[in-house]
């Protein structure tokens, strides 16, 4: 394993942890062992990615349960694959964008001085040095978390009724929404933990091209605190995170003249799946 990535995690994770992430997740050889000098880029947005996944582990226990029995099956080859989605306000009432403003109106910015600095550095040199990697990666496994202050009930409502994404985001922030899992399968995937009893989707997402096909467990439902009218605070259920399962096919690559695997996203299906979040 590099080194460097190992010694990151071990920054901001248990030792049993470490271990479990080596085993669930691809390390990519061209990382090599590591120079103990600098820490790189791609080294640190690895580190990074796995100690995100830990952290969905740790929330979603439907998650948890899976990557058990993917552990139990030596699979370590199907990589979890994360990407960024963006909430357009504009797009809806001006009440909802009002009570957007209102509820992210208190955000603080996770990222410190130094810690912009460190990025600074990182992506003028392409590397840091070991301890300030380390202390970058916490810094950094801290922005996935809701950075704004606890939400007032009647704006939790007020935007879960015209968008359960600006309300999940109300109630999570910038936490993962859902981790994904490349399998080779997705239909023999779902029938698996459908027959475990998982709650899993009961429809699997295709897409346009018919390459790209995907399903996902319900999100695990969280307590939430809210303040309520009188100023008193209330807990709430809600919609946590969950696990997706895809299923991408080969295509050729014109330029390259080779086959490979179709990387394109699909909103249909990105929406589809969200409605695992919003039906929890």
């Amino acid at each position: 394993m590099n080194r460097n990535i190992r010694d990151l995690l071990q920054a901001v994770c248990t030792p049993s942890a470490v271990g479990q992430l080596v085993r669930l997740m691809n390390i990519p050889g061209s990382l090599g062992q590591g120079d103990a000098a600098a820490v790189t880029r791609a080294e640190l947005a690895q580190a990074l990615n796995m100690a995100l996944f830990a952290d969905l582990l740790a929330r979603v226990p439907s998650a948890r349960a899976y990557a058990d029995d993917v552990l139990a099956a030596d699979a370590p080859e199907e990589i979890a694959q994360y990407f960024l989605s963006e909430f357009h306000p504009e797009r809806f009432s001006a009440t909802l964008q009002s009570t957007v403003t209102k509820v992210i109106g208190t955000s603080i910015d996770p990222l410190t001085p130094q810690a912009l600095a460190w990025l600074n550095e990182l992506e003028r040199d392409g590397s840091l040095p070991g301890e300030s990697a380390k202390a970058l990666l916490s810094v950094l496994v801290g922005c996935f978390a809701r950075q704004h202050a606890r939400p007032h009930l009647a704006d939790y409502e007020a935007l879960l009724a015209e968008s359960a994404e600006m309300a999940w985001i109300t109630t999570e922030g910038n936490a993962f929404n859902h981790a994904t899992d490349r399998v080779d399968d997705v239909y023999a995937v779902a029938d698996a933990q459908r027959a475990l009893g998982r709650p899993i989707k009961e429809s699997v997402e295709v897409s346009k091209s018919g390459r790209v096909k995907q399903t996902a467990f319900r999100a695990d439902p969280v307590q939430r605190e809210f303040i309520a009218a009188d100023g008193s605070t209330v807990t709430r259920t809600v919609p946590g995170s969950f696990y997706e399962f895809i299923t991408r096919d080969l295509h050729p690559h014109v330029a390259a003249g080779q086959p490979g695997i179709d990387l394109g996203f699909d909103a249909g299906n990105a929406t589809g799946i969200f409605k695992m979040t919003a039906a929890a």
